[in-house]
């Protein structure tokens, strides 16, 4: 089981640059003094929801392997199968037009 301090480690080198959080958009110095909060709130910048452009949660943990396939692009591979269902929608949408 992974521990929250490093599922929500937003200083991995690897972060992928489309994770937003609310912390970067507070113009403020943190102040020492006040336990540091973190909130969890995380959105992927192509989605604008909390899952990435391949269905994954999209926070620090998942966002920070190279290996996702949305990685640093927003874009992902084709599921296996899936060409299959796009390809046969698009001979439904053929057949209605013919």
């Amino acid at each position: 089981m992974i521990r929250n301090r490093d599922r929500f480690n937003t200083n991995d080198p690897n972060l992928c640059p489309a994770l937003r959080w609310k912390r970067q958009f507070i113009l403020a110095e943190l102040d020492p003094s006040v336990p540091r909060s973190n909130d969890g709130l995380f959105w992927c910048m192509h989605t604008q929801t909390c899952i990435g452009p391949d269905g994954e949660v999209a926070e620090p943990a998942t966002c920070s392997s190279r290996s996702r396939g949305c990685h640093g692009t927003g874009k992902c591979q084709p599921e296996v199968g899936r060409e299959h269902l796009l390809s046969s929608s698009a001979l439904a949408d053929n057949r209605k037009k013919a």
